[in-house]
């Protein structure tokens, strides 16, 4: 009987301490109750550049471009090869004046695809009929020149473009008449700057290429040995 008092003993002083964790190893915190995956943040694109630092379109246009354009026209003086001046991208929103959340929205999907801060544009006119007032905000665009704009046109058309479902290349009947393009996107979420899961609504916008080309025979040639994907 002595025994076994002493046994019982002991095992009320044992259960009265604090637990051990097994020997091998620590105690792994648990995981807060009905927390889910986190979503993977945008891919940022790198900027495309080449070794020596430049933008790699802007070599790829000094290097291939000009020598194959003096090819096809026979241009006896260089200056008149023809060359991209600037890239203009316009985003339109006339739903923004009765929800201004969506212009914010809008100018900061447009800085992350620019890589520059856009300019709100602003109506010139009322029109009673889209209950529009005259300097109600209705879009935003940017204008992008040198590195900027041959880094952009790099990421357009090797990344975005064929991130488009069932592209088959762009149409070359968008020229103006002197030369200049323009190409019309339906949302924003081909750029991989744009993250799906912070996008209120798709976005169209509008990419105008202005070049100093003088005929769209030029500026079809130019944009081509640039690397644009027209349809066939």
């Amino acid at each position: 009987m002595a025994k076994d008092s002493d046994k019982n003993k002991g095992a009320k002083q044992g259960g009265g301490g604090a637990k051990q964790p097994a020997a091998g190893g620590e105690k792994k915190p648990r995981a807060a109750k009905g927390a889910g995956e986190a979503h993977p943040a945008p891919e940022k694109a790198a900027a495309p550049r080449s070794q020596s630092g430049k933008a790699r379109l802007r070599e790829h246009y000094n290097k291939t471009v000009v020598g194959a354009l003096k090819k096809d026209f026979n241009y006896k003086n260089p200056m008149a090869v023809p060359k991209i001046e600037k890239v203009s991208i316009n985003i339109g929103l006339g739903e923004a004046t009765g929800n201004s959340k969506l212009m914010d929205g809008a100018v900061n999907e447009l800085s992350a695809i620019a890589g520059q801060k856009p300019v709100v544009t602003k109506a010139k006119k009322s029109i009673a009929a889209f209950k529009l007032r005259e300097g109600m905000a209705i879009g935003c665009m940017v204008t992008l020149r040198g590195d900027r704009m041959y880094e952009f046109l790099d990421r357009l058309l090797n990344v975005a473009l064929p991130r488009v479902r069932d592209f088959r290349g762009v149409s070359s009947k968008s020229f103006d008449g002197r030369g200049n393009y323009t190409l019309g996107l339906r949302d924003q979420l081909i750029f991989p700057e744009i993250d799906y899961n912070k996008v209120e609504k798709t976005k169209g916008m509008n990419i105008s290429i202005t070049t100093t080309a003088k005929t769209d025979a030029e500026g079809l040639a130019l944009l081509r040995h640039m690397g644009m994907p027209f349809r066939q």
